[in-house]
């Protein structure tokens, strides 16, 4: 067990053998456990150095190492779901030394990607894609008539999805052979809800349950061949309902739960199932943060770490800015006070309590607060069914995670114009988790759906301020707003809508007028200053302001847009869009995210890189304005 994260590199003997999964089969089984505690210690040192998940691969360090020892990898294909557990994997499979460049750019990313390795079978980010994935996998290798072999590891709490149900079946269906490795650890990023370990526990500790367990034990046990059948008859009650039974009447060969901890076990029951023809479930019991102190004291917490930087020799005494308050607690507070004031409110998220501010609401208004697990698709509908009966559901969502319940979206909100509020969170680019989780195209997804509101605010106090007009709409309204901090402007308590479909001109210039829409109006401003340029925040994307887009159209020879978001679709193509619709012939220059996915990295080289930095805002309006400035000229 460590307590501390090791500042410098640990002495790992036997781990720095192993530069693939070939040098590991090469050891000798009882070698095994040593080569875990040295993973483990090599774990805890490089993400001490990077930042980067760490809980859920310290949970999983014996069964990656069991995986690889007994299946012949990259031939066999192991598929990881999430990928938030598969840092031991790149260890294990030549990339140790890398792995002080992770999440950063040019570096590994903090996901399984099939560009960076070719033990890396499918790219994630997302749960619950490992057994279609998998499966896919293995039919394609029985159409190539190929022996391979193909593993999905899914945590229970990726289980929860719909979408695994749905692989599982047509797993069973095909009669594939494939092995999906159950991870439960009664955890995702935030405590499970809804899960199995959960429902089962329900049904032992019930009251019919154990009443009717200790009333037959006490009239039974004076009788012992009635005693002897009733304790056959708990058991096959028990099988009724276990998760064997489940699995098995689904169609899989299940085995467990078993020590997912245990190599010796893990290795035996590995190489057993390897063998075996069909569909095939392995049911393992794990602990997220497994060999570390505080991770398994507090999984939540440490489901991540940020890089751990080095005390300075002398400390110097330095007065500290009052410190910014992230967007997603600004979210929190709305919440908490928009529902003292309205009790019809009720909060609703998919796995992401923490991450989306909610954890003083849930406390605060524990029966107006559903946590519906990795669910995306069912969060967007249960809004909507509680909308049709007069509650104002707040539906709080990653923005990348709201493109998995698109459909839900369209047709059970906004076709129905349900009263459904969507706080969207990690809008726009993401920084080191990179492109499976970057906020990029919601925008464009939302802005060609009828009946929507879509306001962009531009920093903390208008995000309140919007939150509060989207949620006083009647009908679906979005707000969209990005991770980590704003500019730290005050917050005005009041919760007042703003006019729907307004902006406010910042600042008044010639020639060139910025329409900006969300918070890269900081760089707009900067940009404008030495252009002499105006400035509009435009607050809405759906309605837009289209008096004043006219009004600055009307005024000014360029009108330029900026937007975190992909140009292809976003606000910047709604104002060309309406500009040719009116017939207005005015010049635009539409900046926002190119037609790329933008890899992982810090947020403002990223920015940068995507020509949306106050610097490069510049620039590329000044090269705009080049061609036409040399025409006046040659003309004089």
């Amino acid at each position: 067990m460590f307590d501390e994260i090791p500042l410098f590199r640990p002495l790992t003997p036997l781990l720095d053998q192993v530069n693939s999964p070939a040098d590991l089969r090469q050891l000798e089984e009882k070698e095994l456990p040593q080569l875990a505690r040295e993973l483990r210690e090599f774990l805890l040192y490089s993400v001490g150095q990077t930042g980067g998940h760490f809980g859920a691969g310290l949970g999983v360090v014996e069964l990656t190492i069991a995986l690889h020892y007994c299946y012949n990898t990259p031939e066999d294909r192991l598929v990881w779901d999430v990928g938030h557990q598969t840092y031991p994997h790149k260890i294990l499979t030549g990339r140790r030394e890398e792995m002080l460049t992770m999440r950063q750019a040019g570096g590994l990313s903090g996901f399984p990607k099939r560009a960076e390795s070719e033990y890396d079978t499918f790219g994630v980010g997302h749960s619950s894609t490992s057994i279609s994935a998998a499966l896919g996998m293995a039919l394609g290798a029985e159409m190539d008539a190929s022996e391979r072999k193909n593993v999905a590891i899914i945590g229970d709490g990726a289980m929860t999805a719909g979408m695994a149900f749905e692989a599982l079946t047509h797993a069973a269906h095909t009669e594939t052979d494939m092995l999906v490795v159950l991870n439960d650890n009664n955890m995702s990023i935030s405590r499970n809800v809804g899960g199995l370990a959960n429902y089962f526990s329900k049904v032992w500790a019930s009251k019919l349950y154990t009443n009717f367990r200790e009333g037959s034990k006490k009239v039974l046990s004076k009788i012992p061949q009635a005693w002897e059948l009733a304790r056959k008859t708990e058991e096959h009650m028990k099988g009724m309902v276990s998760p064997g039974t489940l699995f098995e009447e689904l169609g899989f060969y299940y085995i467990g739960p078993i020590d997912g901890h245990d190599l010796d076990r893990l290795t035996h029951d590995l190489a057993n199932l390897r063998s075996l023809p069909g569909p095939k479930l392995l049911h393992i019991i794990t602990r997220k943060g497994k060999g570390f102190a505080p991770a398994e004291a507090d999984p939540v917490g440490y489901h991540a770490l940020n890089k751990i930087e080095p005390k300075p020799k002398v400390q110097v005494a330095t007065p500290t800015a009052p410190k910014k308050q992230k967007y997603q607690d600004i979210f929190g507070d709305w919440l908490c006070d928009m529902a003292a004031q309205d009790d019809k409110l009720v909060g609703i998220t998919p796995a992401m309590c923490e991450g989306s501010g909610m954890v003083e609401f849930a406390e605060r208004f524990a029966d107006r607060f559903y946590d519906v697990a990795i669910a995306e698709q069912h969060a967007v509908t249960l809004g909507a069914g509680l909308a049709c009966e007069g509650q104002k559901p707040v539906v709080a969502i990653y923005s990348t995670f709201l493109q998995r319940a698109y459909d839900q979206l369209i047709h059970d909100v906004a076709i129905q114009n349900l009263d459904v509020t969507f706080a969207i969170d990690r809008a726009g680019l993401v920084g080191e988790d990179g492109p499976t989780h970057a906020g990029s195209f919601d925008l464009s997804f939302l802005r060609c759906i009828p009946n929507m509101l879509i306001a962009a605010p531009s920093d903390e106090n208008e995000c309140r301020q919007l939150l509060t007009t989207a949620f006083k709409f009647k009908g679906p309204g979005a707000v969209r707003y990005p991770r980590g901090t704003g500019p730290g402007n005050p917050i005005d308590k009041a919760l007042t809508p703003l006019p729907i479909g307004k902006g406010v001109i910042k600042r008044e210039g010639l020639k060139v007028a910025i329409l900006n829409f969300g918070t890269l109006l900081s760089s707009a401003m900067s940009a404008a200053e030495q252009l002499n340029a105006s400035v509009c925040d435009m607050r809405f994307v759906k309605p837009l302001d289209t008096e004043l887009i006219r009004k600055m159209a009307d005024k000014h020879d360029l009108l330029v847009t900026l937007e975190e978001n992909t140009v292809a679709g976003g606000a910047g193509s709604a104002v060309m869009e309406w500009l040719a619709e009116q017939g207005i012939v005015t010049p635009v220059l539409p900046l926002g995210l190119p037609d790329v996915f933008i890899e992982h990295g810090k947020h403002d080289a990223l920015l940068d890189e995507a020509g949306l930095s106050a610097g490069k805002i510049l620039t590329r309006i000044q090269q705009r304005l080049a061609p036409t400035q040399t025409q006046a000229s040659a003309g004089a």
